[in-house]
């Protein structure tokens, strides 16, 4: 059996470096972007610089200039969180959730 922790991607981008690449692929600027999504262009400069998150209103917005899905967004969001959580979570910390976990599943089919 495939344990998560084998799982885990070799390279993971932010999805701030994802839509800058899209938007020099377009040719827009980050200015450019926030006025045709109508966000502050400092929103923008912060999810490009991973200092802040794509929330799902955001992604909407994103999704809907872009022409692509609002859940390609969050989930690029989601699993980047994700991985992050992962580096600071150790495999050992997550084994012990489990086996105390098991042991109170045990505790209640014994009463």
């Amino acid at each position: 059996m495939i344990d998560d922790a084998e799982l885990r991607p070799a390279q993971m981008f932010a999805p701030g470096e994802i839509l800058k690449m899209e938007l020099n692929a377009r040719g827009w600027t980050q200015y450019e972007f926030a006025q045709i999504i109508g966000k502050p262009p400092q929103a923008i400069s912060e999810i490009i610089n991973r200092k802040k998150r794509i929330t799902p209103e955001t992604a909407l917005r994103i999704g809907a200039a872009l022409g692509t899905s609002p859940e390609l967004w969050n989930n690029l969001e989601a699993e980047y969180q994700l991985y992050l959580a992962r580096q600071h979570t150790s495999s050992q910390e997550l084994s012990a959730i489990k086996q105390r976990s098991q042991q109170k599943n045990e505790l209640q089919v014994q009463m």
